[in-house]
């Protein structure tokens, strides 16, 4: 099979999802990574950007993934890009990897950036072609997923959960390649924030590590 992970920024990709795309490549399924935004040169150094990039496909050649696709859409500031043009750019990912899963932020993010993405991936994730998507799921992004003003409309509220008992410390590693963008515990983004949340959702459902994620549609043929 092949899977898409669309990120709207490095490192969400394995903070949401790093230890399920572990287990699909030991699978022997290809897994693709499209980060949708970079940083902008008004906000961040050249350097910083540059290095931000080595860190995920550092952490990406770890885990074998099969190819990081880079939008290099203005993180913060894709509010500003014509949506017909985020439109397009994920349009033109899911036409050339042509997934059979693919995994999406959640549309309540506290971040606008994840909810553009996750709209503009279901625009062009409509079952209208002759290749069909047959699951999409929704995940969690710490700092991002539990932040946002709580309501019904923007609760992240999982239905499907993947042991990563087995994968959990590859998606520490992973991790681990993004120094830059990782904190000191109590803050979400720290390798303990990571684990605690993974021996969370693993509880639920009885298994020592596990991924939650929100099942958005899956075709059955």
């Amino acid at each position: 099979m092949n899977i898409l992970v669309i990120a709207p920024h490095a490192d969400d990709e394995i903070l949401g999802v790093g230890g399920t795309i572990a287990k699909y490549i030991a699978e022997g399924h290809n897994v693709y990574i499209c980060i949708v935004t970079c940083g902008h040169p008004s906000m961040f150094s050249h350097e910083s950007i540059k290095n931000v990039k080595k860190e995920a496909k550092d952490s990406h050649s770890f885990l074998g993934i099969k190819d990081t696709i880079f939008l290099n859409l203005p993180a913060v500031l894709i509010s500003e890009v014509p949506k017909y043009e985020i439109n397009e750019k994920i349009y033109n990912v899911l036409d050339r990897i042509n997934p059979d899963i693919v995994f999406i932020p959640h549309f309540g993010d506290m971040h606008l950036d994840h909810n553009i993405v996750s709209q503009s991936v279901m625009v062009g994730a409509r079952p209208i072609k002759s290749h069909k998507i047959m699951e999409i799921y929704s995940y969690e992004t710490l700092s991002e997923t539990e932040w946002n003003i709580p309501h019904m409309s923007k609760a992240f509220i999982p239905n499907t959960y993947v042991d990563i008992s087995r994968y959990l410390e590859k998606k520490i590693s992973a991790m681990s390649f993004y120094a830059s963008q990782l904190k000191d515990f109590p803050h979400p983004r720290s390798l303990d924030a990571i684990i605690s949340l993974a021996k969370y959702r693993g509880s639920t459902i009885g298994v020592n590590a596990a991924e939650a994620f929100c099942l958005i549609r899956k075709i059955v043929s």
